[in-house]
């Protein structure tokens, strides 16, 4: 289990960290502190490499097989702190995660008066891979700040500051509108020193008072409401970070409609079939007809000629001569014949000529 037997193998502190039990620096604490055995002998310093075949415990309890890597995009609100326990007793965004969730770290952190995105994972090792500066990840701010920022006081920012003998690198600093007292800023670093905006506002002169992330690399907080968690695709994963665990990726299923079924069919009824009709029944028809017979002639009005005015749609075209209704020119109507006197049923012959 030494370095020297196992030159193939993981760091200790590594295989603790994807296994879930601890973060990566949690780990060399606890080996440090004597917790951790290595085939049933206590070690006392973190470098050391063990193979597949090592049996590794943590306070007397068999370390769990590592689980697949998974990432969580998180909405983190303001007046949580990003730790596990916190010395002053304040609430921790682990206090506020759904009780479902695994044991998960904080890719990075916000502080307490910040909000927005804030990545989380279960792997150890992926956590320590997404905060390297050297993975050169662009991270997205909106931030507000009390003054009327100009170019000339945004400029050392954007070529590098340097903050009590602490460097920050050339941050890039758009100003999106002024409101009022307060401007709104986009903000990108591509690390994340301690408190790194709001010390670099303060040497020009700016107090920021609202600071959300809304991007780390290609991730986005896009719509996520505050305190909503939301996983990350395995399909994204292998993507983006290149994770391959083996794992098929999800099946990708349409809202609101099962599995096969065409939008609008009903299962075993052809399209077109009346509503009720079984499968596989003819169309039955009207009522006294056989099989066979031939469809009866429906008359139909004939339709008007395209010359008529009213072929247009919606158009009725009034009746020529005489209206019913008295007007220029009309002739008032005369009493109707028809009464006890008419003869049902008998034809009227031609009239006579005059």
């Amino acid at each position: 289990m030494s370095t020297e037997s196992h030159p193939a193998g993981e760091r200790i502190a590594k295989v603790i960290a994807r296994s879930g039990r601890a973060s990566r620096r949690e780990a060399e604490a606890l080996i440090a502190a004597g917790r951790v055995a290595v085939n049933g002998k206590v070690i006392e310093r973190a470098a050391l490499n063990v193979a597949p075949g090592d049996r590794i415990t943590v306070d007397g309890t068999p370390l769990a097989a590592p689980e697949p890597a998974r990432l969580w995009l998180y909405h983190k609100p303001t007046g949580l702190v990003t730790t596990t326990r916190d010395e002053q007793g304040r609430a921790t965004i682990y206090d506020a995660l759904p009780p479902e969730m695994p044991r998960v770290m904080s890719v990075g952190r916000l502080d307490l008066n910040s909000e927005g995105l804030l990545l989380l994972t279960n792997d150890g090792a992926l956590k320590r891979q997404l905060e390297l500066p050297s993975t050169g990840w662009l991270r997205k701010y909106r931030v507000r700040v009390n003054g009327r920022p100009d170019d000339a006081r945004l400029a050392p920012l954007r070529q590098g500051i340097e903050i009590e003998g602490e460097k920050f690198q050339p941050m890039s600093v758009t100003l999106d509108r002024q409101q009022g007292a307060n401007a709104w800023l986009t903000i990108g670093l591509r690390e994340g020193k301690n408190r790194e905006i709001r010390r670099a506002m303060e040497v020009v002169g700016l107090t920021v008072n609202r600071l959300i992330r809304v991007s780390y690399g290609p991730f986005q907080l896009g719509q996520l409401k505050a305190g909503q968690v939301e996983e990350v695709r395995r399909r994204v994963l292998r993507d983006q970070l290149g994770l391959n665990d083996g794992q098929p990726d999800e099946v990708e299923k349409p809202a609101g409609k099962k599995p096969g079924a065409r939008s609008g069919a009903k299962p075993g009824v052809k399209p077109g079939a009346k509503p009720g009709a079984k499968p596989g029944a003819k169309p039955a028809g009207k009522p006294g007809e056989k099989p066979g017979d031939k469809p009866r002639s429906i008359s139909r009005p004939a339709r008007a000629p395209r010359s008529d005015p009213g072929f247009a749609a919606g158009f009725t075209p009034k009746p020529r001569g005489r209206t019913a209704k008295g007007g220029a020119g009309a002739k008032p109507a005369g009493p109707a014949k028809a009464g006890p006197s008419a003869t049902p049923g008998k034809p009227r012959g031609p009239r006579p000529k005059r």
